[in-house]
């Protein structure tokens, strides 16, 4: 089975840099790591010592298009293909789970990673806290897994298998950080297959907040996207639009005393005008390009 790892990545040399140094901790190496960026300023230095192909995709800015362009350059040439954001650190069995996983049960086609911690929720974590908290981890075999099935995944760490993709791509109207864009991209692919969770397939995702996008910008994303996606068809109501609320309730109750680490304020800012334009009948997910 030949397992590829695609990372997206923006404005993070040396996060990038330290997790290709992680991944050559894993039990199962990755057979090519496929990075893709809008440009070489984004990449760090190759290093020609790492025991797996490193291979560089570059074009246009967006998280669904450098999935995309990764997408097309391993297009046929691999069996499974593992996204993983640039701060997220697997566990070092995690690659072996997730080929074990693939290869005891046929019908799974999205295997979506558990985070046991998850800095994108709080302020962040650094390298070294959730280098820390992956060390930590025991080792589990595939026989104690909890399965759970989902909608869709999470992006930041999820596995999929390449012959169920096909000609299908993320959908690059969801522009610059995406939001919903790996929910919209995997819960396509329950019509081939099970989306399903391990919880013994691990890792800790920093949630670096350096390469993201504005407050305001993300606040128009939070309303627009998913009800854009639930016109679409691919992702039901009855996921996105509680998803939705409780994001706006969230923005409205906290910008009174916004966290340090979240622009509550831009984000109800981006929320209000989305939804000015939902009521004239704009829905435009790449209207943010324009905020």
């Amino acid at each position: 089975m030949k397992l590829v790892v695609i990372i997206p990545t923006f404005g993070r040399r040396e996060i990038v840099s330290r997790l290709l140094g992680e991944l050559v901790r894993q039990d199962r190496l990755p057979d090519r790591v496929v990075l893709s960026a809008p440009d070489e300023s984004h990449l760090p230095a190759t290093d020609p010592t790492l025991p797996f192909p490193v291979e560089r995709v570059l074009g246009r800015q967006g998280l669904t298009a450098q999935r995309n362009a990764a997408l097309d350059h391993v297009d046929g040439a691999c069996d499974v293909i593992t996204f993983l954001d640039d701060d997220f650190i697997p566990a070092c069995d995690y690659l072996a789970l997730v080929e074990e996983a693939f290869d005891r049960m046929p019908d799974w086609v999205v295997i979506r990673g558990y985070a046991v911690a998850d800095g994108a929720k709080t302020e962040g974590l650094s390298w070294e806290q959730g280098l820390a908290i992956v060390e930590s981890l025991g080792c589990h075999p595939f026989e104690e897994a909890r399965v759970k099935r989902h909608v869709g995944a999470y992006g930041c760490n999820m596995s999929i298998r390449a012959s169920a993709i096909g000609s299908l791509r993320f959908d690059e109207r969801l522009v610059l950080y995406g939001w919903q864009e790996d929910v919209d991209f995997t819960s396509q692919l329950r019509q081939r297959g099970e989306v399903v969770g391990l919880d013994i397939i691990r890792g800790v995702h920093l949630g670096i907040k350096a390469g993201r996008i504005s407050g305001t910008r993300f606040g128009y994303s939070q309303v627009v996207n998913p009800i854009y996606l639930v016109r679409k068809g691919t992702v039901p109501a009855t996921f996105l639009v509680p998803l939705m609320l409780r994001n706006l309730a969230a923005n409205l109750l906290r910008s009174i005393r916004p966290e340090p680490h979240i622009d509550r304020r831009g984000r109800l800012r981006g929320n209000l005008l989305a939804l000015a334009h939902v009521l004239r009948g704009r829905i435009e997910p790449e209207y943010v390009m324009n905020l």
